[in-house]
Parts: structure tokens; sequence; C-alpha cells
């Protein structure tokens, strides 16, 4: 059981730090987990889901240093693979910053695409709000060229529109095949997403639900062949891996393909 998708106090809405999530990771019998904090930008956008530009030293040393440490620990006292890695938004204008000094200069392993905001017009906006098809639209068509960069391991929570926008109706599944169409076309696999699982849940048309993972998003996306990798998304250590039972089950009952690493592929 491995989990690659894991923050830290550092994202501002989260706790813990890399040493504690470690040790809830040994705990669970993790093999394999991987960090991945909210990438921080020079001009501070998003101050509140994200650590600044200068802590940014202090995250990579510190999974260095578990990684390290695990590397010098007898197999059999629970000795784990720890990856260095960060979620990420993208634009074009970011593209050089995420490619040259993060994975390149500084040797971050690998980026996920984590897409919370999209660019609209020039602006930013918040996926957290999408509200009509045309926005619906919009975040697809955005989410696509982010994973045209080929920068990045896995998509996280492709169907994290369903949180706001809570009917399943065309408009919806258009979204979902557009978020799919990219996957397939970047050959990369899509996240079934454990977070989603324990946040509140949300009054939607055709009853109480979970915000993500969307049933019907899922159902289409087991007619595209995608491989799926199932994160716990955790921000607090004791849900290191929560949900990975339970996302397994959900691909297992919709004949999903599930990898055990982003990386297998």
């Amino acid at each position: 059981m491995n989990n690659y998708h894991t923050h830290s106090y550092r994202c501002r809405h989260a706790s813990g730090d890399i040493a504690d999530y470690v040790e809830a990771a040994r705990a669970a019998g993790i093999g394999e987990l991987g960090f991945s904090e909210h990438v921080p930008y020079a001009d501070g956008r998003w101050p509140d889901s994200r650590m600044d530009l200068g802590e940014l030293p202090g995250y990579l040393a510190a999974v260095r240093a578990a990684a390290e440490a695990e590397s010098r620990r007898p197999e059999g006292e629970g000795r784990m693979s720890i990856l260095l890695g960060l979620e990420s938004e993208w634009s074009a204008e970011d593209d050089a910053y995420l490619r040259e000094e993060l994975v390149g200069r500084l040797g971050v392993g690998y980026l996920v695409s984590g897409t919370h905001y999209y660019r609209r017009g020039g602006a930013w906006e918040d996926a957290g709000a999408l509200r009509r098809a045309a926005d619906l639209s919009a975040y697809a068509a955005h989410l696509a060229r982010s994973l045209e960069s080929g920068l990045f391991a896995y998509v996280a929570h492709p169907d994290l529109y369903c949180m706001s926008y809570l009917r399943w109706d065309e408009d919806a599944r258009a979204c979902a095949r557009d978020v799919l169409d990219a996957a397939r076309a970047a050959r990369i696999p899509v996240e079934i997403n454990g977070y989603g699982m324990r946040k509140a849940r949300v009054r939607a048309p055709e009853g109480e639900r979970a915000p993500y993972p969307h049933e019907g998003f899922w159902e289409l996306a087991a007619s595209y062949g995608l491989d799926v990798v199932v994160n716990s998304d955790a921000h607090r250590p004791v849900d290191v891996a929560a949900g990975l039972a339970e996302g397994r089950a959900l691909a297992a009952r919709l004949g999903l393909r599930v990898l055990d690493s982003p990386f297998e592929r």
C-alpha cells in the first residue's frame, strides 16, 4: 500500500511535519510515501493554501532528510521509500519555473497536476466555485493544457469540480470527458482522491454525497481504459492511509485498473 499525495503544516490548511507523516505511514504499513506540498510562487499568490517561497528549502531538506534516514533503517524495521514531490497549478507563464527551477535545478522528483485554479481571459478563477457550463468548459480546457506540458506524474482529484458543480448533467459529463480525454492523450494516470471522502458532504440534486470522488465520473472513466492511482491526499498524519482501501474498492467495483505506483508505467 502506497500514498503519493501528502501535505504538511506548510500548506496552511494541514497539520504535522514530515517526520510525523513518516511515523504514521510506518504504523499504517505504507511501503512508499510521496510528499506533494503545494508549489509556492515568487508573487505570493494564494497565500492561504501554500507555503511561502522562503519555506521551500526547508521543505526540500526535510523530505530529503527523511528519505536518507529511511534508507539507513534495517528492512525488518518497516523501512519505507520516501519520494520528494510537489502539487502544482500550471500556466504557460509558470512552465519554466516548474520545469527548470523546481525539477531541473532543485531536483524535485515529481510534480502532481492539482488544478485548484484555472486561467480564463488572463485571470485566475477558483475551481471551487464552478457553477455554469462555461465555467466547466474553461476549467477543463485549462487542465488539458496543463497536461500537454508533460510535467506531471498523475492528475490529482480530476473530479474536483463536482464539489461545486452539483448536478451530474450533460455539462458535467462533458467536462469529465474533456478531462479524461486529456489524461489519455498525456498517457498519465488519474487519481481517486481520499480527501474528498473525508470532506463535509454536499447536497446534490440526487441526494447527499461526498464532494468527490463522484461515482458518475468514475463510471465514465472506466470506459477510457486509463490507469488509476489511489491516494489519501493526507492533511493530517492520522490520515496518511485514509481512503486507500475505499478508493481501491471503488475502482474494483467499476473495473478500473489501479497502479501501485504512478511511476510503474
